[in-house]
């Protein structure tokens, strides 16, 4: 080890699938700008430049046999990443076995990472025998860049149409016909805006008077001089004279004038327009207030449960607030969140998909303003970006709603997390690494602040309600009652088979399902009616031999959709024409077969056609603001049909809903997965919750399937979850499943299915020489190819107690032996800790 007072070594995390972190010196230039949490630009790789994060600063330069490369530039004044989001960093690494590059480049907006990209331009006086002699490829190459005059080499290959033109440039590049260098490419955009005041100094009246006697006969000058000297407070000796922006001056204006009369004003020297730089962020101190709505008033049952999860708060770091769906948990929330905001902290709000976020954000503005920050990846990067640099700059008590990625803000005095729907599987994040669980990351983001975290749902997973019962681990509050003495909706049970029988079905829907329904339509109520497919069929088919036409890079059937008359794949994203004719038998015989969403719209529209109807799938909300039109627009009354996929399944408020229709419930029960049982019963627990949230009129739901007396059905119909776990509890305990074990799911992949086999088989092989029976498999899993790379699982159940810090050790010890062997398969390996 070697040291030197004139030297500085920072340890840098770069948004790269490595572990560990990379040593750079810092310049004596960059000594002093150079600090732990900010942002360097380093080189990484040939002539490659990336944005990392300082971890640690030292004088100790590691050791002598590598080289040190140089930072090249640090982009922050002061950190822009906090040391107990390091910290989650680096445990999110650790549990989820991957690097904390993954961590990283997940956690940061993208716009504050940005990378060097190579730019080709053509050189000077270029050899005329030289171009003569180049070949067709790289003369189309060498006319395209001197047509741009530069190109990065993305788009080079997308103007040629050609994927990988690095070799190609590469040679031109060496015969001196281009010329290739790099730079710094970041995506995010800075707002600016216009803004203006007057520009003569005293608001008297002899100055006014000839103000407007130098803006002339113009009425719209005289009326934008009007507005303007209105807007700044130029007038009132009592309030500073301020800008307004462009946007505000010209809103109201009523056509009175444009912004050619501002122009002209500028020009006469009687006002100022500058452009100035502003942040999409609203901070907590930029609005009106932080309170601006009373608390909600809480029932009695609901204060009890106030009451009980702060005393649990004394005694424990996290508490279960279990309470059946339309108990009231949201104003319990509200009343822990006053309580933390008043102590000057900060609280997370994490829910399972963007869509409940409407809802929820609004509830929480009219109580608590402009504290409420909402983040999710339906933000533009550049929005993302100004609410992360907000919270760095401003980190004052505020109330932060947002899905998974939340985990990730830089809070500085996080003093309560809330977890709503915590059973939800949305929360987990299945590719790309981390793979984390976002209530796993928050109970751990909660204990690094020394927060408390609140878990809450009608129907916790499993392992949850376990850990709040038999384990103790938790604390447990729970709320049985529907608040405002609300009945819990009739579950009815129709038998698709018996109704087909008798002939009773009209397409997917029984008869009696529709009759209920029209009933309620009269009754000017609502319906919403979940089918948990999206598309207008999930296949297409030949009639004559029964070929399904399938995905050419993965193994499951296209689905059809009729709004683009195409067959898609839902896994790679891939589109194909409908086949005019069977690719098997040669015949005109494909027909359309079974339910999507938007079939079943169509359906509905033909059985009621006096209603009007909304879609909710992820067809229909892929905009950032397309799922509050849907929620807006159902929850005003304006639609008298909600359809949709699982999105309208989790925590909307609809008070006029009466009846929830489920198309068919065996798609989300007959699934080969050991939790499929325990998410039927959530999800059709929580649909039915959507209904009879009046007190006047109980709600109805109307569930179809083939298998009315399955077990999962029989709890649901009378809404049992206490029954449903005690019973999936002994079947987990019976086949040594969570919570009784833990699950590391491990996925071997190679586009070849002979490698992926053999290097599975190898795995597991040298698995069970180490843990035994605790490994299963390898197997292939129900979709079993992707993107055109095969896939085999292997599982492994292992024990509670047992340390997984040593069998993490062990699976990279075990991994590193195979890769390492001459003869080793070439195959990317992944892990799954706690699949859900």
């Amino acid at each position: 080890m070697s040291t030197d007072t004139h030297k500085l070594y920072a340890s840098v995390i770069v948004p790269r699938p490595v572990d560990g972190t990379f040593t750079y010196s810092v310049p004596q230039h960059l000594q002093q700008a150079a600090g732990v949490g900010r942002r360097v630009v380093v080189p990484f790789g040939a002539k490659r430049f990336v944005t990392g994060v300082i971890e640690s600063l030292s004088p100790v330069k590691g050791p002598d046999d590598f080289q040190i490369k140089e930072i090249a530039e640090v982009l922050d004044t002061a950190p822009v990443v906090l040391h107990p989001q390091i910290k989650l960093w680096r445990w999110l690494a650790d549990y989820y076995m991957c690097a904390v590059g993954d961590v990283f480049k997940a956690a940061l907006p993208s716009g504050l990472l940005p990378e060097s990209e190579s730019v080709v331009v053509c050189t000077d006086d270029p050899d005329p025998d030289l171009l003569a002699a180049l070949p067709p490829r790289r003369a189309q190459i060498y006319d395209t860049v001197r047509a741009k005059g530069k190109l990065s080499l993305k788009e080079l290959s997308k103007l040629i149409g050609v994927q990988n033109v690095e070799g190609s440039v590469s040679e031109l590049v060496d015969t001196g016909l281009l010329a290739m260098y790099e730079t710094m490419n970041g995506r995010y955009r800075r707002v600016k805006v216009q803004k203006v005041k007057p520009a003569f100094a005293e608001a008297d009246r002899p100055s006014l008077a000839a103000a407007f006697a130098a803006a002339g006969r113009s009425h719209g000058q005289q009326e934008a001089l009007t507005r303007i000297i209105a807007l700044t407070g130029f007038n009132n000796a009592t309030v500073p004279t301020r800008s307004v922006a462009r946007a505000d001056l010209l809103h109201g204006s009523e056509g009175k004038f444009t912004w050619e009369h501002v122009t002209a004003l500028k020009r006469k020297g009687l006002v100022e327009i500058e452009t100035v730089e502003v942040s999409r962020f609203s901070s907590p101190e930029d609005g009106a207030g932080a309170f601006s709505a009373p608390l909600p008033t809480l029932s009695q049952a609901q204060s009890q449960a106030l009451q009980s999860v702060h005393r649990l708060f004394m005694e424990k770091g996290v508490t279960l607030l279990r309470g059946v769906t339309s108990s009231g948990k949201t104003e319990i929330y509200i009343h822990l969140i006053d309580h933390v905001l008043r102590q000057g902290k900060q609280a997370l709000m994490l829910v399972p998909e963007i869509a409940l976020t409407t809802q929820l954000t609004r509830r929480l503005q009219r109580v608590f303003g402009s504290k409420v920050i909402i983040y999710h990846s339906r933000f533009s990067d550049s929005e993302r970006v100004d609410i992360w640099r907000g919270m760095v700059q401003h980190p004052g008590p505020c109330v932060v709603i947002g899905a998974r990625s939340s985990v990730f803000l830089p809070f500085t005095n996080l003093g309560l997390v809330i977890v709503d729907e915590e059973h939800e599987a949305s929360y987990k994040q299945h590719d790309p690494a981390p793979r984390y669980n976002g209530r796993d990351a928050a109970i751990v983001l909660a204990s690094l602040h020394g927060a408390k975290t609140l878990l809450g749902s009608a129907t916790p997973s499993i392992e949850t309600y376990y850990k709040a019962t038999e384990g103790g681990k938790y604390g447990l509050v729970e709320l049985t009652e529907r608040f405002g003495n609300v009945t819990m909706p009739e579950i009815e049970l129709v038998n698709i088979d018996t109704e087909r029988s008798r002939r009773g079905m009209d397409g997917a829907f029984a008869n009696r399902t529709v009759a209920a329904g029209r009933k309620l339509l009269n009754e000017g109520r609502q319906l919403i009616f979940f089918h948990n497919r999206r598309g207008f069929s999930p296949r297409a088919r030949c009639r004559l031999c029964q070929f399904i036409p399938k995905c050419d890079h993965c193994d499951v059937a296209l689905t059809y959709h009729k709004r683009t008359n195409s067959l898609e794949c839902h896994y790679c994203g891939a589109s194909y024409p409908v086949p005019r004719v069977c690719p098997n038998c040669k015949e005109p015989a494909i027909e359309i077969v079974g339910y999507g969403t938007e079939r079943v719209e169509e359906e509905i529209d033909a059985l009621f056609p006096e209603a009007k109807i909304l879609r909710m799938d992820l067809d229909t909300t892929r905009n950032k603001d397309a799922y509050a039109d849907i929620i807006d627009t159902f929850s005003a009354g304006k639609a008298n049909i909600l359809v949709g996929t699982q999105m309208v399944t989790k925590g909307l408020d609809f008070s006029d809903v009466g009846m929830v229709g489920v198309l068919n419930a065996d798609n989300i029960i007959n699934y080969p997965d050991f939790r499929s049982h325990e998410r039927a019963f959530n999800m059709l627990e929580q649909v039915a919750g959507r209904a009879g949230r009046r007190a006047d009129t109980p709600g109805r739901v109307m569930i179809q399937t083939h298998t009315p007396d399955h077990p999962v059905l029989h709890y649901v119909r009378n809404h049992d979850y206490n029954g449903f776990y005690e019973s999936e509890l002994d079947e987990r305990r019976r086949y040594f499943y969570p919570p009784f074990t833990r699950v590391i799911n491990i996925y071997v992949k190679h586009r070849d299915s002979k490698v992926v086999q053999d290097a599975a088989d190898r795995l597991a092989s040298r698995l069970r020489t180490v843990l035994g029976r605790r490994v299963n498999g390898p197997i292939e899993p129900p979709v079993a190819r992707v993107a055109s790379m095969y896939i085999r699982q292997i599982m492994l159940k292992i024990e509670t107690e047992a340390s997984m810090k040593q069998v993490k050790d062990i699976l990279r010890g075990v991994y590193s032996e195979i890769v390492s062997a001459p003869d080793a398969p070439k195959a990317i390996v992944h892990y799954d800790v706690d699949p859900v």
